[in-house]
Order: structure tokens, then sequence, then C-alpha cells
């Protein structure tokens, strides 16, 4: 099914209606002047302050539709919108009505309707869209409530106890940022450059590896929707996401920006050489040539592959921030899918997952997408990106935060009416894209993008910057500007950050084409993933099956690759191939279209060096334990296990090799501190090598009191000696978690496999 986009005839310039056109249409819903149309179900503007929708959600769903909108909330002293479509008058003030129910009394910004509280990522890519401009106040305010009395940012509970499995946190310095170049308090400056430095120094440490940022994908932080269910939460951290690896790349430029302004000269060439350093590693890791996109994440164990999705929120990111070069920019915006509902979070789907990351669009990450398209120029793109935000808002009569790619509906694992950076997303289109309100350290610039379909004489009255208050009107439509005028005079489209007073800006487009591609495609599942092991049993005799790796068949499967050691070294329509080269080795299912399942999980036909810890226990004794074992621990191999806390020595470990040379190191352990998908208390410690650092081991939470649940950690590769290597897990302060107080696991053995 392919979808297509019409764009005909501009709205009428003049009057309360827009002309009876297509703005929008695709193989899902159409906007149609001032209605959103899909199927049976209507929505449509009576006037700029209702909102009345036909829609029925999902049978027995057990959240239900709003039918109606019209204003809580006196939203008079907040920026005017004036055009001749109604429903787009009526859904930008629903998000400002939405906005002024999002701060609480203690003036911040509440997630959503169902979600109480600040959260990190939440509130930063709500401030970095619209709320710092709109909420500044508020968004200083739940800023200031995401650092730790260590002068850290906070990294939300998440997968496995949360940083640095999930190590997304730093987008809180592009929001601060942001508020930054919106209010340029100085104080406020000084007051974020050594939290951001904390921060990012503890990271760099603990995250960032070999070219890129260890961590899970940012906002799809429940693991088995985004991830093969084969991984743990330690693999997690062992993955790398380029999303979050473009956060950490701007992250770093703000340092360099921020210390530049300080006059720390040192501070600002170190932070500057490191991004571009990230950058261009993350380019060189994640560019696919073939399909003109970003991989989405790396994953495995010793030897990591890229996951081929396309993957909506990140790439957008990485254009807004400047970090790809113009032709890759492009090529992004005209091959990210986009089904007839819009942009998925990524593409294709995980096929046995319900919806909720999987299967889903979010507002939010359109609003990221349909900015990166006015970046760069397409049309379409903007287009429906603003339609893939609008209908939604229309037909369920408020700002929900996620929905089902397959039918549009609410009905996903969660959701929630009023969620901020939803009514975030959907004021900025506005204000960002159509207006092209735009903030740097400067001033205020504007850089207005305007689909055809869209063309009008738009205004938006009592927009506030600093000392100003701001009239801007924009005419007509395009990417460039024809003209300028502030307070009746020809000026350039801009608003410097000393001006004072009343200031009348009217800017005309050059009514200018700039279409590009859009890849339309149908929502589209991939395969299953296969599961596979190797058969190394030394009592059969025959040769052709030990050493053999075998797989379960998938269902409607063209062929299968075959990888070893990460690379792809055949391809089979059986389900088997000899294992008989030393290797890690992994099957990828492929489907007649060529739409590639997940890698199986990685098996290993290596040899195995164990070793036990120094001094062994069998009980906890640690004050640092959450959740108490129920009965006396068991499961450990050998003798007992050495018990890690803040005041523990390092466990040791005397690990014995047959030859010099690179080995992977893992240890297993039990966390039993917290669940698998919540809290905070991963355990993390420094990995020394005869006596040098080798780099960060992870063990996290793997169940309230699973003192029993052994499992392994990340692999790092280290150096070792013939004979005999002393191996201790140490605690340094980089290795700090969220929790502060509980930084506890148990460890009964070290693992070595040559390579």
């Amino acid at each position: 099914m392919k979808q297509t986009l019409l764009a005909i005839g501009a709205l009428a310039l003049a009057g309360s209606t827009a002309a009876a056109t297509d703005i929008v249409k695709t193989d899902a819903y159409r906007w149609t002047a001032d209605s959103i149309v899909q199927g049976s179900f209507k929505a449509y503007a009576p006037s700029d302050l209702e909102i009345i929708s036909t829609y029925s959600a999902q049978p027995h769903y057990f959240m239900p539709v709003e039918q109606r909108w019209t204003p809580k909330n006196d939203i008079s002293g907040y920026p005017q919108l004036h055009s001749s479509n109604r429903l787009h008058n009526a859904i930008y003030n629903m998000g400002l009505d939405e906005m002024v129910n999002a701060v609480e009394p203690d003036t911040t910004l509440r997630t959503g309707k169902e979600w109480a509280g600040v959260w990190t990522r939440d509130v930063s890519y709500s401030i970095i869209l619209s709320m710092a401009y709109l909420q500044p106040e508020a968004s200083k305010i739940s800023l200031m409530k995401k650092v730790n009395p260590n002068g850290r940012i906070i990294q939300d509970t998440g997968s496995g106890g949360a940083w640095p499995v999930s190590s997304d946190r730093m987008i809180w310095a592009v929001a601060a940022y942001e508020l930054y170049k919106v209010t340029g308090d100085p104080e406020w400056r000084d007051y974020i450059y050594p939290i951001i430095k904390n921060s990012i120094e503890d990271d760099l440490k603990v995250t960032h590896v070999d070219g890129g940022v260890n961590g899970e994908t940012s906002f799809i932080d429940w693991r088995e929707q985004s991830y093969p269910r084969w991984m743990q939460t330690a693999d997690i951290y062992a993955s790398q996401a380029q999303n979050t690896g473009a956060i950490h790349v701007a992250a770093l430029d703000i340092l360099a920006k921020l210390a530049s302004e300080k006059g720390l000269a040192d501070d600002a060439a170190r932070y500057s050489k490191l991004s571009t350093e990230l950058n261009d590693s993350l380019i060189k890791k994640f560019w696919n040539e073939d399909k003109g996109l970003m991989d989405m994440y790396t994953y495995g164990y010793t030897f990591p592959i890229n996951n081929p999705r396309s993957e909506t929120l990140g790439q957008s990111f990485a254009i807004l921030y400047d970090q790809l070069p113009t032709d890759k920019a492009s090529s992004i915006t005209s091959n990210i899918p986009v089904t007839p509902y819009g942009p998925a979070i990524f593409y294709p789907q995980i096929p046995d997952m319900p919806a909720y990351h999987n299967n889903a669009l979010w507002p939010f990450v359109a609003a990221y997408y349909t900015l990166a398209n006015a970046k760069t120029g397409n049309e379409q793109g903007v287009l429906e990106g603003i339609g893939s935000i609008f209908r939604p808002a229309a037909l369920f009569a408020t700002n929900k935060e996620n929905f089902n790619l397959s039918n549009g509906d609410i009905a996903t694992e969660l959701n929630s009416s009023n969620m901020l950076w939803s009514l975030a997303g959907n004021l900025a289109m506005t204000h960002r894209v159509l207006m092209g309100v735009t903030y740097e350290t400067d001033g205020l610039h504007f850089n207005p993008v305007v689909p055809k379909a869209l063309a009008d004489t738009r205004k938006v009255t009592d927009f506030k910057y600093r000392n100003a208050t701001i009239d801007l009107t924009v005419e007509g439509y395009g990417n460039r500007i024809a003209s300028c005028t502030i307070n009746g005079n020809p000026a350039k489209p801009f608003i410097p950050t000393d001006a004072q007073g009343k200031f009348d800006v009217v800017i005309r487009m050059a009514d200018n084409d700039f279409s590009a591609p859009v890849n339309h495609r149908a929502n589209l599942k991939a395969p299953l993933t296969p599961i596979a092991t190797i058969v190394n049993d030394p009592t059969i005799t025959s040769a052709s099956q030990l050493n053999l790796l075998q797989w379960n068949p998938i269902e409607y499967i063209n062929h299968y690759i075959v990888l070893r050691d990460g690379n792809r070294i055949g391809t089979t329509r059986q389900t088997s191939w000899p294992a008989t080269v030393e290797g890690e080795y992994q099957v990828i299912g492929v489907a007649d279209d060529g739409t590639e399942s997940f890698a199986s999980q990685p098996v290993s036909n290596r040899p195995r060096y164990v070793a036990n810890p120094a001094k062994e226990a069998t009980t906890l004794t640690s004050r640092e334990v959450s959740y108490q074992p129920v009965a006396p621990i068991t499961g450990y191999h050998g003798e007992g296990f050495a018990e890690l806390d803040h005041i523990t020595p390092p466990a040791a470990f005397t690990l014995r090799v047959p030859a010099a040379g690179r080995y992977a190191i893992t240890f297993r352990y039990a966390n039993g501190n917290g669940p698998v998908n919540t809290e905070n208390k991963c355990a993390i410690r420094t990995l020394v090598v005869n006596g040098y650092p080798a780099g960060t081991v992870v063990m996290p939470q793997r169940g309230v009191a699973n003192w029993d649940d052994w499992g392994l950690t990340n692999t790092v590769i280290v150096n070792l000696n013939k004979g005999l290597n002393k191996i201790n897990l140490s605690f340094e302060r980089h290795d700090e978690n969220m929790n502060l107080n509980t930084n506890h696991a148990i460890v009964d053995q070290v693992i070595a496999q040559p390579l």
C-alpha cells in the first residue's frame, strides 16, 4: 500500500473557514479544511476554541476517548494564533490549554495526566521543543529537580537500575542550554556548567567505549519493545544507540560553548574535540549507505553488529544539531519510512510485541521529524509530519502520548491524555516550523517553513522574548524569505538580545517550491528471531554432527544468514551450519522482501577459562542490601561468592590462561536489589587487570530479591599474560550509580575466552 499526499491549492487567505480542499491525504486519513476525516470518524472545529470528534476507541480499552475539547484555563496571556484554518487554531489553543494544566502548584512540569512528577528525558525533550520559551520558570525549576546531591544529572529509573544501562540523561544538557538561549541568564549558565561537566566526565569513563556511547536507545526504555528477547539488561548497557550517541555529541558541543563563554579555553578546546571525534565515529559506525539512513544501534556480545532498523528520533536529532553533512541529512529525510499515520518510532516493527514503542507513532517524535524535514527543505515531510500530530490531537480531543501504527488508535500498552511532550510538539509546529522561531545566543531568528498546502497569512501576537513583545506575521509559502519588515522598515528577520519594547515583524515568503521525496511505506513487521545452539557433545562420533550450529525454522523465511565473530560468512535455506571454526556464531532470518530478523543470541565454541573469587561467602552481610533473599542463596559456582558494596575491598580473582593474548572477560553475578524494569540500583565497578584499569563492568538488577538468578555482565576485551593474572573489581568515584546508597551485587566467577 503506497501512501499518497495531495496538496491541492492553498487555503483561503481570509475569512474564518478554509477552502474545502485536502491539505493532507493519506491512505489512513484526510485533513480537509477545518476537519480530520478517518474512515467513518470525523473531528472538526466549530470555532477556534472547540474541537468535536465522533471517534470511538477500540472496545474494552481502559482509557476513554475525549470527544470534545473546550478551554478549561485562561490562555490569553500566551502567544495568540490567528490563521484562516479553524482546526489549526483550535489544536494550537488546546495545546496552550493543556500546557497550563501541566504546570503543577510547585511550578514544575507534569509529565501527563496519568503521570505525575518530573522525568528527565520527558521534560528535557519538551523544553527543547517549546517549554523553554513558553514556560521558562517551570522549565528551570523542573531541570533543577533532576540534579542529584553529587551534582550529577539524574537518570530516571529504567532497565536494570537506571544509569548506565540507560545513558540518555545528557538530553538535560541540551534542554538546559536551550533555556539559556531563551533567557540569556548568566547565573543559569554558571549553574548548569559544572553539572553538565560532572555528568559528562563520569560518562566519558563509564559509557564512552570504542567510539560510541553505551546504553539504551534514548526514550525507548522498555527493553523488550526494541531489543531481541534474548538480550539481558547487561547486554543493553553494552549496546550502542545512534540516538543516545547523538545526544552526547550535542552535550559535549554545548559544554565547549559554555566553557568558551566562561573563558575556560582549555575546557572549550577539549570538549569541542571530543564532540567532533565522537560525531565522526558515530557516522562511521552507523551510516548505512545502501539505505541512505543511520542504523539504530549495535548489539551482541564480543563482536557487536548493527541493527539496521531506521529510528526516527535519533536521526532527526542529529540533523537538527548539525551532526551530519547536508547530503546525508537530506538523504535521511527522504528515506525515513513514513506510514499512512506518520513516521514510526522505528521501522520495521517487531512481530511478537504489542504496540507501545514498537508499532507506534509518538507525536513528540513526529515533531522532531518535522523540524528535521523543515531544516533539510523537505516540503512533503513537513506537511505529513504536521498532519501526523494534528490528526490524533483532533480525533482524540487531547494530546495523547502514543498511537498504534497499524490503526491509529490509542490502544497501546500505556497511554495518557494531556502529555507534556505531545503538547510541546503540537505548539512547536506553529512556532518553530510555520513561524520559524529559532533561538540562538545572539538573539531571536526567524526561518519559517510553510508547505504550499498551508499557505496563509498567519499571525502570532504577543510573543515574548526577554524585554521585547513581538507580533509576528508570515505570508505565503515556501522555505525562503522574500522580504521582512520590522515596525514597517526593511530588516533582517532577527531580534537581538537587547531589544526592548514592541515589534511588528512581517515576513513575506518567496512562494517557492521545496519538494523532496518522502519514503511512503506500509507498516511492516520483521521476521521472528531464530534461536541457535551449537551441538558440542564429546559422545557424538560423527564429525558432521560435532560443532554443528543449529536453529529453529522460521515461517515465511526466504533464507538465513550465518555470522561468525560479527561477519557474514554465508547463506543457507537449511537450519544448520558447520561450526568447525572457533568463533561466536549468530543467525539472521531474511523474508522474501529482504527484511531481516534480529540476529540470534550469540553462541560460542571457544574455550573458557574460569576463576572463582579469592574471598568467598554464602550469605549476604552488606548493609546495602535492598531486598533480602527469602531463602539461603543457591546457584553459585564454586564455594561461594564475593560481595560488592561501597566499603568492601575490591573483589579479587586469580585467573590462569595458557597463552598471552586478547581475551573477552565477563563476570557471573546476581543483583536482587530491584526489578528488571525500574528503580536505580545498577551495580558498577571498574575492571582492573594486573594493576591497570581495563574498562567498566555493569551488574544490572535482575529482580526483587532474586539472588538465585545469576547472569553475565557485559564483556570487556583485555590483554592477559600467560599463566596467572590478577583480576579485581574496584569501586571508583565515577562508578557511583543513581541511587547513591545501594551499589551492591555478588559475583561468583570471572570467565575469559581467547580471541
